[in-house]
């Protein structure tokens, strides 16, 4: 069967993601909503933050449908600063803070926020950013010391309707596979869907704790670690930056409830363990761990679960679809790897290349349509049309099949690699090697290595020219976030390209790339 359909769940009446945390902060005020090294924030402490924070924004002029970008790492500041933008009805863009300059500068360009503002507490690289940009820091009651950019009193506001299926919740810039930063517009009842339903397949409530180390700026960060924990009145433990050992001390003293992550996390922890002689961590509280972001192989799923005694479970989903798609449940795990049924309320076509339904467990596109399939993308009707038809189906580019109702995603359509759970686009990576005036051409693929994708790119030097290794990691550090720069150089005499000129990257040469991530330029 080509076509599919997955019944609904009935929503309970919270139809704006600014009121995921009302009923907890009504019902359990002084429970823990966010856990942080520094602080614990209560219910009610959230509540009175979000209130505090949205008059202030208010005096600093942000208005319904004004963008406001939030520069943050996992702070319980920059929670904050979403729920009050959003509760103005502006539009809250969380960035990542690890972005280069470069970076952030393209999506503020595009975006024309009406301010930029920087989560500092607790984020030396929100700093850094904010130095760079001359943001003045200002004190702010409740919320401690942030940078604020200066007013862009000429952008335009944007449309606020007071209807959930067409106001903005979140807009979340992601590269995509064209390596043009867009902006996906998802609404509240986008978003919503997707954390009442995850909510609801993993039972959160007040009991539980969920680890927060997918960025907040990621949307699985976003809405099924954040949203769906707080609308259950779960806590969430806020981590910046993943440590192996952090992680293996949360889990030894019963601090997690649940936990998901990329598959290179869990691998890096099972080497962590080996390394230490740890064969078993016995996590008594831990009912539910869970990957995404990245294709999951099956020797470290069976890795990790020998580790922590209990399954890993998988799914799938893209930032368009806000941005669950499947994931396997809790209730029947899976000695594979595929990524589950579908979403309640979420339906499912595969077809070939000319759009014509595939045969019964077959091979095709994934296509899809759903309460969670995003508005669109900002400011860009063209790339829209592109990918989302008159009908709501969304074409995820994504090869994959069915057996019975479980999933398996194939292979990507598209050359978007998967990178510690953060889409990377290789124009974009290779934009900055070609930036270099040692390198003439340049060419990025992703390859499959240890429950990730390692950034493997091969240059062409220019005539004459030589680079070190020190000068080409400088150079990269200049221009990209860590999570985006290659691991691996490979020096090659010349390229194959097609007939517009394009690199063919088919018949690049193997890369026979090492278990190890390494920074190697080989002699030509």
């Amino acid at each position: 069967m080509s076509d599919r359909t997955v019944s609904g769940l009935t929503p309970p009446p919270i139809t704006r993601a600014d009121h995921v945390f009302l009923r907890a902060a009504r019902e359990t005020p002084d429970s823990p909503a966010l856990i942080e090294a520094r602080r614990r924030w209560t219910y009610a402490e959230l509540a009175a933050a979000v209130t505090a924070a949205r008059v202030w924004l208010a005096a600093q002029g942000i208005r319904p449908g004004d963008r406001v970008v939030i520069v943050n790492d996992n702070t319980a500041e920059a929670v904050v600063l979403f729920f009050a933008t959003l509760n103005l009805d502006a539009w809250p863009t969380l960035v990542n803070a690890r972005l280069s300059t470069r970076e952030l500068a393209v999506i503020v360009a595009h975006a024309r926020p009406r301010r930029t503002l920087y989560a500092t507490e607790g984020s030396i690289h929100a700093r850094r950013l904010a130095e760079q940009a001359g943001a003045p820091m200002v004190d702010v009651a409740g919320l401690g010391r942030l940078a604020v950019s200066a007013l862009d009193a000429a952008t335009p506001c944007e449309t606020v309707t007071g209807d959930p299926a067409q106001d903005i919740a979140a807009l979340v810039y992601t590269s995509g596979s064209t390596g043009t930063p867009k902006g996906v517009m998802l609404t509240h009842a986008n978003v919503l869907h997707v954390a009442r339903t995850t909510m609801a397949i993993r039972r959160l409530g007040p009991q539980d704790c969920f680890l927060g180390v997918l960025p907040i700026s990621h949307i699985v960060g976003l809405v099924v670690v954040m949203l769906g924990s707080l609308m259950g009145g779960a806590s969430v433990r806020m981590v910046s930056r993943f440590n192996p050992a952090e992680l293996l001390q949360l889990l030894q003293d019963d601090q997690l409830t649940l936990m998901n992550g990329a598959p290179a996390m869990y691998a890096l922890t099972a080497d962590y363990a080996q390394a230490h002689g740890v064969s078993r961590i016995p996590a008594t509280r831990l009912r539910i761990m869970s990957t995404s972001g990245a294709p999951l192989d099956l020797a470290t799923k069976h890795r990790v679960e020998a580790l922590l005694g209990q399954p890993l479970h998988h799914g799938y989903g893209t930032t368009e679809c806000a941005p669950t798609i499947a994931q396997t449940r809790p209730e029947a795990p899976r000695d594979d790897c595929s990524v589950g049924p579908l979403l309640p309320g979420m339906e499912a076509r595969l077809v070939d290349l000319d759009g014509k339904p595939v045969p019964e467990g077959g091979t095709g596109i994934l296509l899809l349509r759903g309460p969670n399939v995003m508005k669109g993308y900002y400011n860009a009707p063209e790339a829209t049309a592109a990918v989302l038809d008159a009908d709501g189906w969304f074409d995820t580019r994504d090869l994959a099949r069915f057996e019975g109702d479980a999933l398996f995603i194939v292979g990507r359509a598209k050359e978007l690699i998967i990178r510690f759970g953060h889409n990377v686009a290789p124009p974009d990576v290779e934009a900055a090697l070609n930036a270099h005036p040692a390198i003439a051409q340049s060419a990025v693929i992703g390859v499959p290595s240890a429950g990730d994708e390692e950034i493997v790119a091969y240059i062409r030097l220019a005539d004459g020219a030589t680079v070190s290794e020190a000068a080409l990691t400088a150079h990269m550090a200049q221009h990209l976030a860590p999570y985006q720069r290659p691991t691996r150089y490979i020096r090659v005499a010349a390229f194959t390209l097609t007939p517009t000129g394009k690199v063919l990257k088919s018949a690049l040469p193997p890369p026979d790339l090492p278990q190890q991530s390494t920074i190697e330029v080989r002699p030509g």
